[in-house]
């Protein structure tokens, strides 16, 4: 089934989609947060050029997915921005997403990503635990919908 499952980079021609895919599912379990409109509107400004990196999924041709690495330091990024359409669910995309990240931070030589999430998403703090994600200290005032904070150590 993932053999049409493509990773791309971003590109300006695609920089709405992180915006269409964050919002859908933010607005189905939360609400959107005044730094995730500035974030998922002027993404090349609020991640590209502050030294992070957004990844799409491709599924048949269409943009179903995706993932960010946002820079916090020279060897600590944040993994966010993740999500998945609704309607592609149920094909791996999300595993698909995160084995690219973890892959690449290790090509870039990241030394730790963290995460922050929060525990009604049983299945996205589910796959982060399998990759060996452990929950650490939540700062506050970094996300309102964020209710626990993860990290994994690269190389």
């Amino acid at each position: 089934m993932n053999e049409s499952i493509e990773i791309v980079d971003f590109t300006d021609d695609l920089k709405d989609a992180i915006k269409t895919l964050n919002y859908e599912w933010l607005e189905k379990y939360f609400h959107i947060e005044e730094g995730d409109r500035k974030s998922l509107s002027n993404p090349r400004e609020e991640i590209i050029d502050k030294g992070g990196y957004i990844f799409y999924a491709r599924l048949n041709n269409e943009i179903v997915g995706t993932a960010s690495l946002i820079k916090k330091s020279d060897t600590n990024f944040e993994l966010g921005k993740m999500a998945v359409t609704q309607k592609a669910q149920g094909h791996g995309i999300g595993k698909i997403l995160l084995e690219h990240c973890l892959h690449f931070a290790q090509q870039k030589q990241i030394k730790t990503l963290t995460l922050y999430s929060n525990t009604i998403l049983q299945s996205a703090i589910h796959l982060y635990r399998k990759y060996g994600f452990v929950e650490i200290e939540l700062e506050k005032g970094v996300y309102e919908r964020g209710n626990i904070k993860m990290k994994k150590d690269i190389v």
